[in-house]
């Protein structure tokens, strides 16, 4: 079948690099990456770019308590989060970082475009202020009970519970989440988008953007109740980029996050001669963009972005598409529960073909939350991959290969059961286009139902007893192998690592999806091996208990979190008497501890620097975990861990020992 060449540009949200992919941020990687491989096998040029989100406070707070600069943090937290995808088989066309040359090269540029066009103004706002961490709070830093619905617990920009926005000032009793202390209220000058003035326009973006009902009854809310100006400036400190022109003013990350889509594809471009920046991001462009975002984000990526594009005459997205939140359980991820479960430890222990179909059979186009009940994830994977659709391949292949040296017959044994499957092509192809997964997934196990009966019914394991129907076994063995090879072209999108094993099995390069058009007829196939084993229940409980940080008794009392001798025993701790002390240039918590050991010298960085003076700590007697491997940092090799006790700040306490301990005495 000849269609038209779609050239296609997909996105998405991009992983804040302040932490590790869990199986909830894979909902989105997998969706969209299932829906890109169905473009490329239909023949599209399909382009799929990702970055990791390297700016903001949390970024800053945490490269600070690691000891390390935030761009060494957030490079090391990209490339472990990029590996993590990519063992799921989420394939990017480009991955790349917000904190780039590229992004803020655009950044600047698209700012400088929307102050030319008189987008944006600057007034004096009151801003929330730590007064024990010395800095002014973003949004996110600051909690407090929703003024519309009086939820608690929620940040400073929007209310998780009722959707509402506001001002961090309009909190009920906030406060700071750095020192959980109230904020005081200080003037600060900053940069304000004019999003409202942009109302009409993106009004008419989602008439045209064929966005989900869901989105679109959200925006008609908020189009409503009006637009408020957005504020897209933070205060010094903070790890970004400086707005033009000003010396202590910083872009909101969510400025310059959207742009790193962008930028990712700038950078490809710069890697691909064949691409045009242009081609797709002109204001008169006529590829297609897509975002794949959870439904967290869908304000800034319905109305902020396309704002921001609009504004700086740029094309804005074709459409916008939102899922919602994984479920283990029917609950929340948990901790406690061992449910809040990270990519690296399932594939310590799980296939990701497993979750990748799994996913795939549970979701649609809504905004409804997915749940990941476990004795059901064991059930369908069983069910469906392995007693459905492998099953077709094992029965069959081993016939081919032991009675006809691995030829497949001349023709099929049903031919009009093989066009029921390929007529199907189409109808699959619609589902998977509308992001029907679950759809999908339902048709091609209908057919794997119909090719088991066929097997079934032929019973070719009695048919080749009979020496007279060796021809029909070929036939029929054939047709199942047809048919198997049929179900696997549908499920390349979503479980590809099997797919290139199959192909393999079939001794093809690559398929597309017009391959299922015809048979493979006349031709050798491989020795078939096993393509996939069985979930085992005892690796998924195996799985759980790995992300258990807590246990509970049965009285649902925290229990205590205890250890035996010998894991005591394991830690070395020895008194240690500090020889000198000395600022760390560069850190701002950090202090380099010169400790004698008796029979050895150390040096340790220690988190003190806010509650000790040098003076105080000369020849003073600390505890020291002494066998503690030697830590690489920014500042130099840490090669021991001084013990201390306190919330933080100027409450930090060292732990001392009593007059006459020696330094290198072992403590027990």
């Amino acid at each position: 079948m000849i269609r038209k060449k779609r050239k296609i540009l997909v996105s998405s949200a991009l992983p804040y690099a302040n932490g590790s992919i869990h199986m909830g941020h894979l909902v989105e990687y997998i969706q969209t990456d299932i829906w890109v491989r169905f473009q490329k096998l239909r023949g599209h040029d399909c382009h799929y770019i990702c970055a990791a989100d390297a700016h903001g406070t949390p970024i800053m707070i945490k490269a600070r308590e690691e000891g390390v600069s935030p761009e060494e943090l957030v490079t090391t937290i990209a490339k472990k989060q990029h590996q993590d995808l990519l063992d799921f088989g989420v394939d990017f066309d480009n991955f790349h970082s917000t904190h780039s040359q590229e992004n803020q090269e655009l950044v600047e540029r698209i700012y400088n475009s929307l102050e030319k066009a008189g987008y944006i103004y600057t007034k004096n706002i009151d801003q929330a202020y730590d007064t024990e961490e010395k800095m002014f709070l973003p949004d996110r830093f600051i909690q407090g009970t929703c003024p519309k619905c009086q939820a608690k617990s929620q940040y400073g920009d929007a209310c998780e519970n009722c959707g509402a926005t506001y001002s961090p000032n309009e909190l009920i009793e906030p406060i700071s989440t750095l020192s959980k202390t109230k904020p005081i209220w200080k003037k600060s000058e900053h940069f304000f988008f004019k999003l409202s003035s942009l109302q009409n326009e993106l009004i008419d973006w989602m008439k045209t953007a064929k966005l989900h009902k869901n989105i679109t009854n959200k925006l008609s809310e908020w189009f409503e109740m009006g637009l408020k100006d957005w504020d897209i400036s933070r205060d010094d400190p903070y790890f970004g980029f400086k707005i033009p022109r000003t010396n202590n003013k910083y872009f909101y990350v969510w400025l310059d996050a959207p742009i790193g889509y962008l930028a990712s594809f700038l950078n490809l471009c710069n890697k691909n001669k064949l691409l045009e920046f242009d081609d797709y991001f002109a204001k008169d462009s006529e590829h297609e963009l897509y975002h794949f975002i959870g439904k967290d984000i869908v304000y800034f990526h319905t109305l902020f972005w396309p704002a921001v594009l609009q504004g700086a005459n740029l094309r804005k997205p074709t459409s916008v598409f939102a899922h919602g939140f994984l479920t283990i359980n029917g609950k929340k991820m948990s901790k406690s529960r061992g449910t809040f479960i990270n990519a690296a430890t399932y594939l310590s222990n799980l296939n990701p073909n497993y979750i990748r179909y799994y996913y795939a059979a549970k979701l649609g186009p809504s905004m409804e939350d997915i749940d990941m009940n476990m004795d059901d994830f064991v059930a369908r994977v069983n069910s469906d991959l392995i007693g459905k659709l492998i099953n077709i391949a094992s029965r069959c292949s081993g016939f081919i290969n032991k009675n006809f040296a691995g030829e497949l017959s001349s023709e099929l044994d049903d031919e009009k059961l093989f066009n029921t499957f390929s007529s199907a092509s189409e109808s699959i192809a619609s589902d998977f286009e509308a992001r029907e997964y679950s759809k999908a997934m339902k048709h091609i196990m209908l057919l794997a139902d119909l090719a088991n009966r066929y097997i079934e019914e032929k019973k070719p394991w009695l048919m080749i007893k009979n020496n007279d129907q060796t021809h029909e076994v070929q036939a029929v063995c054939t047709q199942g192998m047809n048919l198997f090879r049929l179900l696997m072209i549908y499920l390349t999108p979503v479980i590809p690592e099997i797919a290139n094993k199959v192909k393999h099995l079939f001794d093809e390069e690559e398929w597309c999806w017009d391959n299922t058009k015809t048979p493979l007829l006349n031709t050798k196939i491989r020795k078939y091996k096993p393509l996939l084993t069985r979930v085992e229940k005892e690796k998924v409980d195996k799985m759980i208990e790995e992300s258990k940080e807590t246990t509970k008794t049965d009285n649902s009392k925290p229990k205590e979190n205890y250890i035996t001798i010998e894991d005591f025993l394991k830690v070395d701790l020895r008194v240690a008497q500090i020889t000198n002390a000395k600022i760390v240039e560069g850190a701002d918590t950090l202090l380099e501890l010169s400790l004698d050991l008796g029979d050895s010298q150390r040096k340790v960085f220690a988190g003190i620097k806010s509650a000790y003076k040098i003076d105080d700590l000369l020849n003073k007697h600390v505890v020291v975990a002494a066998n503690l491997a030697p830590r690489k940092m920014r500042f130099g090799i840490s090669e021991g861990m001084v013990l201390a006790a306190g919330p933080g700040n100027s409450d930090i306490f060292l732990l001392s020992v009593d007059n006459g301990a020696k330094p290198g005495m072992k403590i027990k």
